[in-house]
């Protein structure tokens, strides 16, 4: 559906508004006070003494370039009488100190810009991989709230942003200002009055930049939200392209993306119009000032009371002065479009897991003799979502060592929640899930994750071969291990018949291989990564009957000796359990061996009969 817009006091939709519930106004994180600042300290912090050699290139290199008037005021109040007079040597030195001045100030810039770039860009490549790793260490819940899309934006377009300030705008700033302090010294070391005329003239421009600064700063951050709601609507509808052409949904789509595009347009036209008022006020100030000092000086010249020279230096250096004013406006530009950005990354990085990492970590107690699997006990354990009511009021659990167990239900009875927090992709919010008595809370990641291991019904591969894919759970596995992984599951036929063997490029979300091969190297994966506990989450509901036996001899393989908990639809997959829970409402209503409750009359029984009839 089409997302409606606010609407004005006249009635018309307003595009740069987002309406309530619009995803457009879901961008924003709320970032701590300070934390942008924080953030820039901690990029520029192990940079310090490149950025002090930096800085004092460009002061070297505008002091250098600032001389230039001054010889020219020399020359003409000293240098050329003195040639008049034949005295060639000032006039010689003129021309030989203007000429020293242009070369040493191109080589200080080059070496300015070359280190500034070095500065940049190793600013910009430490932001990203921070953006990478914070958002991997984010919880699940996290991600299910912020889209894909939106951390794209905060790690491309807001990075961008912050790339062209550091590029141009650092040094378009540090430039203006060092040419405002040296001109306006130089002015008053001239000529006292002129000099204070001009400076008095600064006083307009700084207050005609702090209304920029405040108006601009509410555009930019308009604009940043803008930009990534258009992202965010394109990665979706690309990530979901094949329900959109099932659906036809291109038309409402279009609809929708054109209303955030035509407010991305929007909040750039308000981006340009404040530019246009600041350029246009400073522009009015700057003429003014000028022409009032250069009649004044021409006055003053005629009567006798200032050197035509320190009238001509001061006209130059007036023209210094004021033309960097537009790119003091390309500056503001660039640091509200970039405050915007990094206020945005600020947010992202501010925000911590609520599935943390222990501050003591504990063991696990090593295996028992001849058995994998380990005991999973449920203590108590209450939790809701954020978006919702209590989906497991109170939930009490113990699974033997080595015992596989199915889980079965009605959609929104709380299975997926009992395999969610088992693989600690949430933490209850009351109670505890012990795994051989240690609390999930108190394991490191990497241990957990070696003793908990969850296949999806997605089975997700990323673009990489067959045995990167295999490989993921142990990257440091030899071939050998990883092809007998695959022989055990009986994956190890079709993926030898693929192009390349194992190193067949499987391509975005293993496109090259269909979705019951994808399950088969899922199981592959798990095999190898030897865990304790395996847990199946609707591992075959989207296979054909081909698929899913291949992929059930395939978990029997898997399951052998672990502890399981099989999340399953289809009860076909309950046929290899040793004990079923049946849950509603987030409580267990049986619990039992598979034969004695399909012997009964309960609800287990009703659900495999239904099954069994639908296979007549």
């Amino acid at each position: 559906m089409t997302a409606a817009t606010t609407a004005p006091a006249g009635g018309k939709p307003d595009d740069r508004r987002p309406a309530p519930g619009d995803p457009f106004d879901r961008d924003v994180l709320p970032t701590p006070p300070g934390a942008t600042a924080a953030l820039l300290r901690s990029l520029l912090a192990p940079l310090k003494a490149r950025v002090a050699v930096t800085t004092l290139l460009l002061l070297v290199q505008q002091a250098v370039v600032q001389a230039g008037p001054l010889l020219v005021a020399y020359a003409i109040d000293r240098a050329v009488p003195a040639f008049r007079a034949r005295d060639q040597g000032p006039l010689i030195a003129v021309g030989a100190g203007y000429l020293g001045c242009a070369l040493a100030a191109g080589a200080l810039q080059w070496a300015f810009v070359a280190a500034a770039a070095r500065v940049s860009q190793d600013v910009l490549l430490d932001l990203r991989g921070r953006i990478f790793r914070h958002a991997q260490a984010l919880s699940v819940d996290f991600h299910e709230r912020y889209t894909s899309g939106r951390l794209i934006s905060r790690s491309t377009t807001d990075v961008e942003s912050l790339r062209e300030l550091l590029d141009e705008g650092l040094q378009e700033l540090v430039t203006v200002v060092l040419s405002f302090v040296y001109i306006s010294a130089m002015l008053l070391w001239l000529d006292l009055g002129l000099g204070g005329v001009a400076v008095a003239s600064l006083v307009p421009l700084y207050a005609l930049v702090r209304l920029y600064q405040r108006r601009a700063a509410r555009v930019y951050r308009a604009r940043s939200t803008a930009i990534a709601a258009v992202i965010v609507k394109f990665v979706e509808t690309m990530n979901g392209i094949r329900p959109v052409r099932a659906f036809r949904r291109e038309a409402a789509n279009d609809a929708d993306f054109g209303r955030l595009n035509r407010r991305h347009e929007r909040t750039n036209g308000d981006a340009l119009l404040e530019m246009a008022r600041y350029v246009t006020g400073s522009r009015l100030v700057a003429n003014a000032a000028v022409a009032a000092i250069v009649l004044w000086g021409a006055y003053r010249v005629a009567d006798g009371t200032l050197a035509l020279g320190v009238l001509a230096a001061a006209v130059l250096y007036l023209r210094r002065l004021y033309d960097p004013i537009d790119r003091l406006g390309m500056f503001l530009n660039s640091y509200q479009s970039a405050a915007a950005s990094l206020e945005k990354i600020a947010g992202l990085l501010a925000q911590t897991p609520s599935v943390p990492e222990p501050a003591v970590s504990r063991p696990l107690p090593p295996r028992g003799s001849g058995i994998p699997g380990r005991e999973v006990v449920f203590d108590g354990v209450r939790f809701g979502y954020r978006t919702g009511g209590e989906v497991l009021p109170r939930f009490d659990l113990t699974l033997r060592a080595g015992q596989t167990v199915a889980v079965v239900g009605s959609t929104g009875a709380g299975k997926s929640t009992l395999a969610k927090l088992l693989a600690r992709f949430y933490d209850p919010s009351d109670g505890r899930v012990l795994l051989d008595g240690v609390d999930l809370r108190d394991l490191a990641v990497p241990e957990l994750r070696r003793g908990v291991v969850m296949v999806t019904q997605e089975a997700f591969l990323f673009s990489g071969t067959v045995a990167d894919n295999i490989a993921i759970g142990r990257p440091d596995a030899a071939r050998a291990e990883i092809e007998q992984a695959a022989k055990e599951i009986g994956a190890h036929d079709f993926i030898s018949a693929l192009p390349d063997g194992y190193d067949t490029d499987v391509r975005k979300r293993g496109g090259r291989i269909s979705a019951g091969q994808r399950q088969l190297v899922a199981f592959a994966r798990a095999l190898l990564a030897d865990p304790a506990v395996l847990i199946l989450d609707e591992a075959t509901s989207s296979l054909d009957v081909p698929g899913e036996r291949a992929v059930q001899r395939a978990m029997a393989t898997v399951l052998k000796g672990r502890t399981a908990v099989v999340i399953a639809h289809r009860l076909s997959t309950v046929e290899i359990a040793d004990r079923v829970l049946v849950m509603e409402h987030g409580r267990i209503v049986e619990d039992g061996e598979p034969d004695e409750l399909i012997a009964g009359t309960g609800r287990f029984a009703e659900l495999h009969r239904a099954w069994r009839d639908s296979l007549a």
